[in-house]
């Protein structure tokens, strides 16, 4: 009997990858709730950055883009590069694709995953209390356990960073309408952090102020009429490095470890969307160029520790702190994964090293989305990543 592959993730990039596996006739097993991180972990109102040609989920075959889901299904249709999309809308759409290429996915949960002693693969366990044995597993979990709170905050709150304390990161919240008449904080510069705090404004915060540690941090891209038609196209405008990136991102591997890490922490980094410019003027308050040395918690309040260039230090009180400071890839977090396969895995640039088809230093174990970014560049943080990953990966995987 041929063992099945495991993908564990129902996010676009497993569902894409989950996808082009079985365009191969590959018996395969998906694992993880639709599009959770998505559904769950980003608040309501909030519009995608990406335009409509860079937000479909790759596919094996025609017929299962973003437009053809709001074709099929009545929505308004997203194609102009002047659209946002709203993230109810995304989330729909991830569904549906889910419904109609990975119908039989199982809303369980992988909690061990082991070599096999005995003829290869791998033996997972399931929360179900289930076990079952993969020739190869498939790590496409997304944004999931790698939200990063700079330690200055962490440490201000010995139970975590959450929800309902006074710190809590971009990602806990899906309502953002309970901090009306509140004072809020928002640490970060990037897409997150601006967007966030203008959901917090629209949603009737007493104030919202963004805290920014470079001077300068916060800006906008330039609306689609700005951009220079001399540069050719890519889903994130027009620019030739970003065109490697998108198209040739199998070279970004042969990079230098440091050059890499420079680069997926610096191309495509904090920059608002040009279409948030005018709903953030005028209602978010901005301090830049100031560093977060430490903060406190006085009387259930977040007291901020802020030095300037000048080394001079000030304080900022507030209701509450959001850290909208993005997403740390830490294989530590992958507790799934054995102790043994965990110490086995060669590192590089803060991920998974990772061979041609997405392969890891662990035969038979792949990497997918944010974590395969070390290795294969930018475009794998974004969903129109799929389209370069989930084919190649998938036709790796049927060398095994």
């Amino acid at each position: 009997m041929t063992l099945p592959v495991a993908v564990i993730g129902a996010g676009p990039y497993g569902l894409s990858t989950a996808a082009h596996l079985r365009a191969r006739s590959i018996p395969v097993r998906v694992f993880g709730e639709p599009m959770v991180a998505w559904r769950e972990h980003m608040p309501a109102g909030m519009l995608l950055k990406s335009t409509p040609s860079a937000s479909s989920i790759d596919a094996p075959q025609p017929g299962h883009t973003l437009f053809d889901f709001c074709q099929e299904v009545g929505e308004r249709r997203y194609e102009s590069d002047w659209d946002a999309i709203p993230v109810e809308t995304f989330t729909r759409y991830g569904e549906w694709f889910q419904r109609r290429l990975v119908p039989d996915l199982e809303r369980v949960r992988v909690v061990s995953v082991e070599r096999r002693e005995r003829g290869g693969g791998f033996e997972l366990k399931l929360d179900s209390g289930d076990q079952f044995a993969a020739r190869a597993v498939v790590v496409a979990t997304g944004l999931t356990g790698f939200a990063r709170v700079p330690a200055e905050l962490a440490a201000a709150v010995p139970d975590g960073p959450s929800a309902t304390g006074p710190i809590s990161h971009s990602s806990h919240h899906r309502d953002l309408s309970g901090f009306a008449g509140k004072d809020v904080v928002v640490v970060g510069a990037g897409q997150s952090a601006l967007e966030s705090a203008v959901l917090l404004a629209e949603s009737g915060a007493a104030s919202v102020r963004v805290v920014a540690r470079r001077r300068g941090a916060v800006r906008f891209g330039a609306a689609p009429d700005g951009q220079s038609p001399l540069k050719p196209d890519t889903p994130f405008g027009r620019a030739w490095s970003l065109y490697a990136f998108s198209y040739y991102a199998d070279g970004f591997r042969h990079l230098p470890a440091q050059t890499r890490e420079y680069l997926v922490r610096r191309v495509l980094g904090p920059l608002g969307a040009w279409w948030l410019r005018e709903r953030f003027i005028g209602r978010v308050r901005v301090t830049e160029g100031k560093r977060l040395a430490r903060a406190r918690v006085e009387d259930g309040r977040p007291v901020l520790s802020l030095v300037d260039e000048r080394g001079w230090e000030s304080e900022l009180a507030a209701d509450h702190v959001i850290a909208a400071t993005g997403y740390r890839v830490d294989l530590a977090a992958l507790e799934f994964l054995g102790g043994g396969l965990r110490t086995r895995l060669a590192v590089s640039a803060g991920g998974p090293r990772l061979g041609a088809g997405y392969r890891s230093s662990v035969p038979g174990l792949f990497f997918t989305g944010l974590p395969a970014a070390a290795s294969y560049g930018p475009v794998m943080r974004f969903v129109c990543g799929t389209e370069y990953a989930s084919p190649r990966l998938a036709r790796e995987v049927a060398r095994i």
